[in-house]
């Protein structure tokens, strides 16, 4: 290692002092004008887990559903999946080492972590549309480069196709060929084997407008256009034309704010779903004929995915297990509809998605999406193996016909990560297969009205939980106050969490009717300013 190449290249990429910043689920995000430094020491930190794992890692440039002038790196691990946790630490102490240190952090990392320095090491590189993401992904290239990494820049990709990307190199093109063209040619050939029976459809009913958010999914979507149009026209709204990344549209907005995105028109009962800036989020939305809007989140999709998943098992009569996982924010109709209607096991994890990610590894066939849309199935090797047999062994021609959608669906969803593209191919081929309408899907069950609400406080750290954040252990008597609260409304619970990134309480309430929901919401929000140290206004 070139400690004296590291130092000279290092100073033309300064740490503002004073600046920390803590990689977490999303990697680093900030402002962007103080991230080059990270992305100069992200470059250093891909090559050493690169030689440590013998395998390519990823690199990624995006801020997802952040602001515009936001930006932030993530890196990929070889499987497509996020960084393990101990580099998560080792990620945060490169990021915050002041100027003169950093050359040592780097030999602490590569001891500790037993890398062996001589080992080659390659990176892929991708970044979303962000006008800063260029420059920044050169920073990481500086990186790698001194560190003498080999590299290849993918470019404008999504998160979800970069993640592709590193698995395909990772598994010698078993999984997929390393190009788009590889990942559009693996989907739309499983998305149209999928729906070649329906195909004869109406055309109008296979058409859905997608709200971009006016990030990268718009570039990715309209070069996949023509390998799925015969079985699905789409219609790009927030193209990134004219409007700015994630502003007033997008998945994170408008599930946040349940409403329409600007910039698209929606007439009543058509289908309209929303990406988020990176493309690895989605949700769906319709406006009904008396022009009141309906947001199908992440819950609704896991259900009909997990509905038809479970039909086609059933359908092929193998003993596969099958389990849904969500967290304590899914909706309580949701986790009573799967379990007791559609007979499937439900579980629940702390937020974030690498626990529900880990937990859905433990399944021959694990679903989970988080209500904001964000989620995918994950096939267990064993079940792909038996899955991929059965199609070529079944003499009965219904069972085989199951077994070859099942196997389309594999191909169908990215496995290294939620892709907002390949949740939208397999939403699109059920409803055209179940001929659902997306009133019918909405349908399944309706939502319990739920608030939830932020309580500032003075530090996040006096609250801490269990059973899956669903019950408060300290400041003591705040769990007991909740309990009494939630026993005065019908159909109701509620929980407090800390939140990962600032001083705050969040709070959530569902109970029978909104009025009750927000009451409970309030209710809880004043126990916690009272017994957790509350700051500002009452709420």
């Amino acid at each position: 290692m070139d400690l004296d190449a590291i130092t000279e290249y290092s100073a033309l990429h300064p740490k503002p002092s004073g600046l920390i910043l803590q990689y977490g689920t999303a990697g680093f995000r900030t402002k962007a004008e103080h991230l080059d430094h990270v992305m100069f020491r992200m470059g250093l930190l891909a090559v050493l887990r690169s030689k440590q794992t013998k395998s390519t890692i990823g690199v990624m440039v995006t801020a997802s559903h952040n602001p515009e002038e936001d930006n932030g790196v993530k890196l990929v691990d070889p499987l497509g999946e996020m960084l393990a946790p101990s580099w998560e630490e080792h990620a945060t102490c490169l990021a915050n080492a002041e100027e003169q240190d950093m050359p040592r952090v780097l030999m602490d990392i590569s001891v500790k972590a037993a890398v062996n320095l001589q080992q080659d090491a390659f990176i892929v590189i991708g970044r979303d549309t962000r006008p800063t993401s260029e420059k920044l992904s050169q920073s990481v290239i500086d990186g790698v480069t001194v560190l003498e990494g080999q590299f290849h820049d993918y470019g404008l990709v999504t998160t979800p196709q970069l993640h592709y990307m590193v698995y395909c190199r990772n598994t010698s093109g078993q999984y997929g060929e390393a190009t788009l063209e590889g990942y559009y040619q693996k989907l739309s050939k499983a998305f149209m084997e999928l729906t070649k029976q329906t195909l004869c459809s109406e055309d109008e009913y296979r058409s859905l407008k997608v709200d971009c958010a006016n990030g990268i999914g718009a570039l990715k979507l309209k070069e996949m256009e023509h390998y799925v149009s015969q079985g699905l026209s789409v219609q790009l709204f927030n193209d990134g034309t004219k409007g700015k990344l994630n502003h007033l549209c997008g998945a994170d907005f408008v599930k946040s704010h349940q409403k329409p995105p600007q910039g698209m028109e929606m007439k009543s009962n058509e289908r309209c779903c929303s990406f988020d800036g990176d493309a690895d989020r989605i949700v769906y939305h319709y406006l009904d004929v008396d022009g009141h809007f309906h947001l199908i989140d992440g819950d609704k999709i896991a259900t009909l995915i997990s509905s038809f998943l479970k039909e086609l098992l059933l359908e092929i009569g193998e003993s596969l297990n099958i389990g849904v996982v969500q967290t304590a924010y899914a909706n309580g109709s949701s986790t009573r509809y799967l379990e007791e209607v559609m007979k499937v096991p439900v579980y629940c994890t702390k937020t974030g998605v690498k626990h529900l990610h880990h937990k859905a590894q433990e399944f021959d066939i694990g679903v989970y999406f988080e209500a904001n849309g964000h989620g995918t199935v994950l096939f267990s090797k064993a079940a792909e193996t038996k899955i991929r047999q059965l199609t070529k062994e079944l003499e009965d021609e219904k069972r085989k016909a199951a077994a070859k959608m099942l196997e389309n669906v594999i191909d169908l969803f990215n496995q290294a990560a939620g892709d907002a593209i390949s949740d939208m191919l397999v939403i699109e081929a059920i409803l055209t297969l179940k001929d659902l309408t997306i009133q019918q899907w909405d349908a399944l069950y309706m939502d319990l009205p739920n608030r939830q609400l932020k309580v500032k406080v003075a530090d996040r750290q006096v609250i801490s939980t269990t059973d899956a954040e669903r019950q408060v252990v300290t400041p003591p008597g705040l769990q007991e106050a909740i309990n009494d609260l939630v026993k005065k409304y019908k159909l109701s619970r509620a929980f407090v969490r800390p939140s990962g990134t600032e001083d705050v309480v969040r709070v959530y309430a569902e109970a029978d009717s909104q009025e009750n929901a927000d009451s409970l919401a309030r209710a809880v929000s004043l126990a916690v300013f009272q017994l957790a140290g509350g700051v500002g206004e009452t709420p």
